[in-house]
């Protein structure tokens, strides 16, 4: 009886152990795919920056402080501190729902040249891989209970015909607005795989 039951011990160490592994390899998935958007953002930004005169960055700049992201309305962490405090499940659902945000919108970002065309695909594959994530955490269900409740309009008047400067206005707003989320994501992807390695330090 004493051989069963350590045999069953192992058995279901073990079963634990690839359970956390597989987690893991999802997580370094999902974390890689996340910080390529990252960078690609931060690229996309910075070049959009570039194009720009002087005085025309200072005033975007100025006009966007002032302004709110669409995914604002997404309630997540004020602070790293939050962040760290905040379960697995929660820091997922955050992520899945800020990547959701951006299903239509990413359409528009850099239209015509190559890196729009890894955007949107990217971003559906990241999507898929946390609700891959959220399922072996939890059920997911319960995190959607109303899928329609999270859907976000366009970013506001940003496919209608604009003229000029409200033109340049909404496409700095669109691409610093992707950036920080994709800032978001990236961290709270990567402070959620870390909880997975107890010796870890996952300061920020």
């Amino acid at each position: 009886m004493g051989r069963l039951c350590v045999f069953l011990s192992v058995l279901c160490l073990t079963a634990s152990c690839q359970s956390i592994s597989d987690s893991q390899r999802l997580f370094s998935i999902a974390v890689s795919r996340v910080q390529h958007l990252h960078l690609l953002a931060q690229r996309l930004f910075s070049d959009f920056e570039s194009s720009l005169q002087t005085e025309e960055q200072r005033q975007l700049n100025k006009i966007f402080l002032q302004d709110f992201c669409n995914s604002d309305y997404i309630i997540s962490p004020i602070d790293k501190h939050e962040t760290q405090r905040s379960s697995v499940l929660k820091l997922l659902s955050i992520s899945y729902r800020l990547v959701d945000s951006w299903e239509y919108p990413s359409r528009a970002l850099a239209p015509g040249s190559a890196p729009r065309n890894q955007i949107s695909p990217k971003l559906s594959e990241l999507k898929t891989g946390i609700l891959l994530l959220i399922g072996a955490n939890q059920d997911g269900a319960e995190l959607f209970p109303d899928s329609s409740a999270f859907q976000l309009a366009p970013y506001g008047n940003y496919y209608q015909s604009l003229g000029g400067d409200e033109s340049m206005r909404r496409t700095y707003e669109l691409l610093a607005c992707f950036k920080k989320d994709m800032h978001k994501v990236e961290t709270y992807l990567t402070v959620a795989k870390c909880r997975l390695s107890p010796e870890a330090n996952c300061t920020l």
